[in-house]
């Protein structure tokens, strides 16, 4: 257990970085729309009416608007069959008024989301999930950074050095857990994984100068984790009793040194990322 020294974690505020990130952003889409005659463009493609998605593809498309990046939804039925779903990224592969692709996870049960990456042109995989992009990612020579651990990194860097620090990632998804270890260990901190069937969780964490939670399950993360002055992350997001809450519980606000808040946190620089990436997208041109 902890020894608490009564201290408040400060917030570390995404929508704060994410406004002055977008303020760039803006001036390079302009810049490349100045260049090639129109504006970088997002197709996003939504299949079905998951609550979650649309508020997140909501959210893209205000973005969108304010940086001044043209976005495109292609809204499809839950009911699509796989093939007439690859036809349609197909298309969007081929379209050169298309600089990036998001396709909006997760999708409906029977659809097949490796397939469709494996089937997204790397050139304009702007969430970075395409295996080429993640192998490129591995081998130290990154095009399309993951965009939800992209931002994680830049929070991080605000207030601390990763290199020669601890850090503990719980989790280990595709989308997040197991680009952020790699990330962190690309910033040469050295890096635990946390999963299911590891043990001695807690005595590990509490080592760490760096926390990433993201393991999609309520204030499972306690004051007990937590080292004294860590920065932690909190990835998590889930709607709990009617308000959103993250992996991270609220007695680790007395631990903490930094602690990103849900909502108001990741989320704002993930979308952030997805800006970031798409008028990259449209810089390299790749895609034409």
């Amino acid at each position: 257990m902890n020894n608490f020294n009564n201290q408040i974690a400060k917030f570390l505020w995404g929508t704060t970085l994410a406004e002055a990130q977008q303020v760039l952003i803006a001036q390079a889409a302009k810049q490349a729309q100045q260049t090639r005659g129109r504006a970088p463009c997002l197709a996003v493609i939504l299949v079905g009416q998951h609550p979650s998605s649309i508020v997140y593809v909501s959210a893209k498309q205000k973005a969108c608007e304010k940086v001044g990046i043209e976005s495109r939804v292609l809204r499809l039925p839950d009911t699509i069959t796989q093939p007439k779903l690859l036809e349609h990224l197909l298309e969007l592969n081929s379209d050169s008024s298309v600089d990036g692709i998001l396709i909006q996870l997760p999708l409906p049960k029977g659809l097949d989301a490796n397939a469709l990456l494996d089937a997204l042109n790397p050139a304009k995989d702007v969430d970075g999930l395409t295996p080429y992009n993640l192998g490129l990612l591995f081998s130290r020579r990154p095009a399309f950074i993951p965009c939800t651990p992209l931002g994680c990194m830049d929070l991080i860097t605000q207030v601390i050095n990763p290199m020669g620090k601890r850090a503990v990632v719980l989790g280990r998804s595709l989308l997040v857990g197991r680009t952020m270890a790699l990330l962190l260990e690309q910033a040469n901190a050295t890096v635990t994984m946390i999963h299911s069937y590891s043990t001695n969780v807690k005595a590990i964490s509490c080592e760490a100068d760096i926390v990433v939670a993201a393991i999609g399950q309520p204030g499972l993360i306690t004051a007990d984790y937590i080292k004294p002055g860590a920065v932690v992350i909190d990835v998590g997001i889930t709607r709990h009793e009617d308000k959103l809450v993250g992996d991270v519980h609220e007695s680790v606000k007395g631990v903490a040194g930094w602690l990103t808040p849900v909502p108001g946190g990741v989320g704002p620089m993930t979308i952030t990322k997805l800006l970031s990436n798409t008028v990259l997208a449209a810089q390299l041109g790749n895609g034409e």
